[in-house]
């Protein structure tokens, strides 16, 4: 695969383009409902949850961490992860943006 240009996107472009990368998995979105839901930080409760492995919520955890949605702090032998609030206004900033540039455009359809 060819490398990107990124000199041809904005920072804007490439930080949601991040975003929903990180987003781009059904198990990752159950991940953050639960923790949102949840309203606290969690440890071991994620598996039974979600209903996957540990391995594979480890890995789902691992990509959502690198990107800043999620954070994690140890207590004794065990990670509790929660939602780090202020990516998620930032994630919350970039889609709003996004999605008004289409709402202020006089394009509506192709004709």
């Amino acid at each position: 695969m060819g490398v990107t240009k990124n000199n041809l996107f904005s920072k804007e472009q490439i930080e949601l383009a991040d975003f929903a990368k990180a987003l781009a998995h059904p198990a990752r979105i159950a991940i953050l409902q639960y923790l949102i839901d949840a309203n606290k930080c969690v440890n071991g409760t994620l598996v039974q949850e979600i209903g996957l492995a540990q391995a594979t919520i480890s890995q789902h955890l691992k990509a959502l961490k690198e990107i800043g949605l999620v954070q994690g702090t140890i207590e004794g032998v065990s990670v509790s992860y929660c939602i780090n609030p202020e990516k998620f206004e930032e994630l919350k900033h970039h889609l709003n943006s996004f999605f008004s540039d289409f709402e202020n455009s006089k394009l509506r359809c192709c004709d």
